[in-house]
């Protein structure tokens, strides 16, 4: 328990101290006419309250990834606190900061813009079809989870099958219709749902005071499967929207076009990931005690990748009735408020690349059709296969945290041209090109199956490549 609560001490005062650093060091302006304002047009910029702003852009960003993420990650043991603290500070919340304000300097600009103007047209282009391609299956991966458990709770002839229909068919709508009069409005209930299944479990936790492992009783691998499923660079990858995650990148020019102030921009984007972070954290630590409970643990794992199973536990063991039910019911919202503005971002991606102006509800139309059709075939591929989530969980994971990688580096080249501190960035940019070139090679979990050494030389090889490529540009730049 005493690493627990240090643990979430540091990430809230992570957003205070390093929070504040990394707002200086991008340097804010007062006086700056925002898109909000200038680009207002009802439909995607529209200037909100920051509350509402930061509520959505929480709600966007924390899917089940901090639930499902933390769950599984808490299966390497105590080391997934460290993962979640220190990477949601210093990599996770700096890479959604900088990559938000600098959309927002961009008029909020789509990701795929940001990245062709700092990495170059031709990762722009790659990065149009790569982002669509996340987003879809965001979208895809959030319906799963919560249609499932839908399924569980209501009567039989309201299948899996009939509840991925319907949120479907609520993300169309949510997807079509202006941000404030869907999202903007259920997104506070969402919220609370969500939050209260973290404060709930807190208290639990500190009523109960269960028996947590702590930091000093060692960081070593917990894992059922340890062999195959080695700390490095798996925890890296599973621990993803509680520690520092690509999408949450492409859900700020949402917010950067409702702003009204860049001084919002420390909470809105640093907090949500923050508070994120301290989602995961709480989720972590009631699932690494049931999972060492030697009377009851192993057995709520048996689920594979299906979280809820695992939540399920939790919050009938500890929150009884009506709490164990806001519990469920903030594990169903959490991924359909994700899921929702990851085809509302594939959207404005396509419109920003095909230049097609998104006002009238006909051109909206254009783009919104088609992803819905390539959802749906994906959605019937992974109930047709038994292990059809599972490999799109899989490629959903990676395709994240690389797309991560490419964020890192581009916020990295922004500091360098602006002749601001960078190491801040390029560091966790290393780190994360180190994380998902190994997870390439791996074995089991990974694509290749290649040994735990051989993937990490392999790993290491292609980021010191990157470094060298990274050093020669920046010396042209002095030139």
């Amino acid at each position: 328990m005493i690493s627990f609560l240090i643990a979430l001490a540091v990430l809230i005062a992570g957003y205070f101290i390093y929070g504040k650093i990394t707002e200086k060091i991008f340097d804010i302006e007062t006086n700056r006419d925002l898109p909000a304002y200038t680009k207002q047009d009802g439909i995607d910029y529209i200037p909100m309250k920051p509350w509402r702003v930061f509520m959505i852009q929480f709600l966007n960003i924390a899917g089940l990834g901090p639930i499902f993420g933390a769950i599984m990650g808490a299966k390497f043991g105590v080391s997934s606190y460290l993962w979640i603290v220190f990477g949601s500070i210093f990599a996770g919340a700096v890479h959604d900061y900088i990559s938000g304000m600098i959309s927002l300097r961009m008029d909020g600009a789509s990701l795929p813009e940001i990245h062709g103007k700092y990495l170059g047209k031709g990762v722009k282009q790659f990065m149009r079809v790569f982002m669509v391609v996340l987003m879809i299956l965001v979208g895809v991966v959030f319906v799963v989870g919560p249609a499932g458990l839908l399924a569980d709770l209501t009567p039989k002839r309201l299948d899996t099958a009939f509840w991925i229909g319907a949120i479907l068919v609520y993300y169309f709508f949510a997807t079509m219709l202006p941000i404030d009069k869907i999202i903007g409005k259920i997104y506070p209930f969402f919220g609370f749902c969500i939050l209260f299944m973290a404060v709930g479990i807190v208290v639990c936790l500190l009523i109960r005071h269960p028996a947590l492992p702590e930091f000093w009783d060692g960081l070593s691998n917990q894992h059922p499967q340890a062999a195959t499923n080695p700390i490095f660079p798996m925890m890296f990858v599973s621990i993803a929207c509680g520690a520092i995650s690509g999408f949450h990148a492409t859900q700020s020019p949402l917010m950067a076009r409702c702003m009204t102030h860049e001084k919002y921009g420390r909470p809105i984007f640093f907090g949500s990931m923050i508070t994120e972070g301290i989602v995961a954290l709480i989720w972590a630590a009631a699932a690494t005690y049931f999972f060492n409970d030697t009377e009851t643990g192993k057995g709520f794992f048996s689920g594979g990748t299906n979280a809820s199973i695992v939540v399920n536990a939790i919050a009938r063991d500890w929150m009884g009735i009506f709490g164990g039910l806001l519990c469920i019911l903030g594990v169903i919202f959490a991924p359909i408020s994700t899921g929702d503005t990851a085809f509302r971002s594939a959207r404005l991606i396509i419109a920003d690349f095909l230049k097609i102006d998104q006002k009238p509800i006909a051109k909206r139309l254009i783009i919104a059709v088609p992803l819905f059709v390539i959802a749906g075939v994906i959605l019937a591929y992974s109930l047709l296969d038994k292990n059809g989530f599972e490999t799109i969980w899989r490629y959903f994971a990676w395709t994240n945290q690389t797309l991560a990688v490419f964020t890192l580096w581009a916020i990295t080249v922004y500091l360098v041209l602006h002749k601001k501190p960078y190491l801040f960035t390029l560091l966790p940019a290393l780190f994360m090109t180190m994380v998902c070139s190994t997870f390439v090679f791996a074995q089991e979990e990974g694509f290749l199956g290649l040994n735990q050494g051989l993937s990490c030389i392999l790993g290491g090889i292609i980021t010191l490549a990157t470094l060298i490529g990274f050093i020669v540009w920046k010396r042209k730049q002095i030139r």
